[in-house]
């Protein structure tokens, strides 16, 4: 474990340059200290590492230095050709530099190795069940202004109306099948939805990268936040043991905050919970999902709007429809 966190380092600071002890600990999950312990192997072998004390202080790899242990395993070089989603890639006008990055790695590893098998046996599909890609015609722009760093003017479609925005893009995020900018503006950095940027223009204009900002950490708590703020009431219900087990259905921010007020099940499997909900009209919408299998106990407003919900359903379908009956003709005689 510990020759490969070793080599791994090494690489890494090739790659990046100067490092903290800090964020080398953050990057391997190690102490610190073991950090220190590890350069003092790396230097004892003979690799010229070198510490700068103080706060722009770090360890770098002395100037000139590269290995040259860079040689895939069977089992990396497999992971990249799984890493290659053709449908995203595609999505950012990739298709090209991925194919060609592909044959130049099998054309560089050793004979013998099969990694492009990977490809032919897995396929990802990042999209969700019933639902088509999003168009995303200014994608490909988008990712150019994210790379280079540049700023970019846009119009984006919000309620029901086009606004400009000049902003900084940080970054690109695929969720579920749809994609998300992350973007600095007014000393905030705010998630825009792609499929609703209906222009994009990369400027000349460079900006400079928030120097701590780490995208795949700002989404996580990006998306928390949102599933959390976007849910205002909070509804008391009762659930039947199906209802429990298809409550994975309202995500799982309201999972969770099931499971932490639930109650023991009663005689039936019964429980009682907390379920977070955006509004009155969207609880009674999502609680209708599960039919009979959950009970609304408060509030009152809510358990109101589903009884008159469910009551014009039973109303619409108490009549049974029976066909109009032929009237009888009057036949003449003869």
């Amino acid at each position: 474990m510990m020759a490969s966190r070793l080599l791994s380092m090494m690489l890494l600071l090739q790659a990046r340059g100067r490092m903290s002890a800090a964020a080398l600990a953050r990057h391997f999950e190690v102490s610190v200290r073991t950090i220190h312990r590890d350069i003092d192997q790396l230097s004892a072998a003979g690799i010229p590492v070198i510490g700068d004390r103080g706060r722009t202080g770090g360890f770098a790899l002395a100037d000139g230095f590269r290995t040259r242990l860079t040689g895939l395993t069977q089992s990396e070089a497999e992971t990249l050709f799984l890493s290659g989603l053709p449908g995203p890639v595609a999505d950012l006008g990739l298709s090209g530099l991925l194919a060609t990055a592909q044959l130049k790695l099998l054309a560089a590893l050793p004979e013998g190795m099969q990694v492009e098998r990977v490809a032919a046996r897995f396929h990802l599909d990042t999209t969700a069940w019933f639902r088509t890609t999003e168009k995303t015609g200014n994608l490909a722009t988008i990712a150019r202004a994210v790379w280079d760093e540049r700023m970019l003017r846009m119009r984006y479609w919000r309620k029901r109306e086009t606004h400009l925005r000049e902003v900084k893009p940080l970054g690109l995020v695929l969720k579920s099948g749809a994609w998300y900018l992350l973007a600095g503006r007014n000393d905030a950095i705010l998630t825009y939805r792609v499929a609703n940027i209906v222009e994009a223009e990369v400027l000349d204009q460079r900006f400079e990268r928030p120097p701590k900002f780490d995208l795949s950490a700002h989404w996580v708590r990006a998306a928390h936040a949102y599933e959390v703020g976007l849910n205002r009431v909070v509804a008391r219900v009762r659930l039947s043991p199906q209802g429990w087990s298809l409550l994975h259905l309202f995500g799982s921010h309201v999972a969770e905050n099931a499971e932490q007020t639930a109650t023991h099940p009663d005689e039936a499997g019964w429980v009682r919970c907390d379920l977070p909900l955006e509004s009155i009209e969207f609880g009674v919408r999502d609680l209708l999902r599960l039919g009979a299998d959950v009970e609304v106990l408060a509030p009152s407003e809510l358990r109101e709007a589903l009884r008159r919900v469910v009551s014009g359903i039973a109303e619409m379908y108490r009549e049974q429809a029976t066909p109009p009956q032929e009237s009888k003709q009057p036949t003449d005689t003869c």
